[in-house]
């Protein structure tokens, strides 16, 4: 019986050197059917994942659930399986007053916010993007007619709010551009492995305070079109990023 990767079910070795990654099972799915010869490789819990091509390059696509302790098992185990470079394709709130509805960030870095990544390595370290994968990013996003910005995100680990105030409105004023929850602990994850990594999120609202389910479905017709450039700019990006 082949050996498969813990939690996520995928046989190591069968990963391809470049992945993309996302909270959403179904949003994994959606990515892949962008992908020619797509093989289903596993379907486990929230880890869904599919092999493909994109312009003739091997390609992984992953769901790794949400929050970072959930993601950081799917990004171990990607490592694990072969990948090299890791884009996560995502959603986000915005702590920027004035930027338009479905605006896209990709992340510079990662405020560590989480909870998790305190576990492995000192608060000192930074949460960083590569620079490689950012610059081609950066460039795909320019080919597309999407509107985006470049900074520093907010990895956090709570979506509703409690009783303690939470950290944004000083972040925006510190300008931190974007409200996650899963980039630093990619970030983190990849230096430590050695392996590059980038983030870009759609904002699917303002995040200055949380808003409660009741009232979360900001701007579906804007989310639709800036998650189908988002995955545009991860496809494009990361198959010119080197291994």
């Amino acid at each position: 019986m082949e050996k498969l990767i813990p939690i996520i079910d995928i046989p190591y070795d069968k990963i391809a050197p470049r992945v993309i990654v996302c909270g959403d099972p179904k949003r994994a799915e959606k990515i892949s059917g962008r992908l020619d010869n797509v093989e289903v490789v596993a379907q486990s819990r929230e880890y869904w994942t599919f092999n493909g091509t994109y312009k003739g390059v091997p390609v992984t696509v992953s769901s790794h659930g949400v929050g970072a302790a959930g993601a950081h098992v799917s990004f171990e185990g990607l490592i694990l399986g072969g990948a090299k470079v890791i884009i996560r394709v995502g959603t986000c709130g915005s702590l920027q007053e004035g930027d338009p509805q479905g605006a896209l960030y990709i992340a510079t870095a990662a405020c560590r916010e989480e909870g998790v990544t305190q576990q492995l390595i000192p608060a000192s370290y930074p949460a960083v993007a590569s620079y490689d994968v950012v610059q081609e990013m950066i460039k795909a996003a320019e080919a597309t007619d999407a509107w985006f910005k470049t900074g520093i995100v907010v990895t956090g680990g709570i979506f509703y709010k409690g009783l303690l105030p939470t950290n944004n409105r000083l972040m925006a004023q510190a300008g931190c551009v974007a409200f996650e929850n899963e980039a630093a602990m990619l970030f983190v994850t990849c230096s430590l492995k050695g392996v590059k990594a980038g983030c870009i999120a759609a904002a699917d609202g303002p995040c200055f305070e949380f808003v409660g389910s009741e009232e979360f479905d900001h701007y579906p017709d804007a989310m639709a079109k800036a998650q189908e450039n988002e995955i545009t700019i991860a496809l494009e990006s990361i198959i010119k990023v080197e291994v």
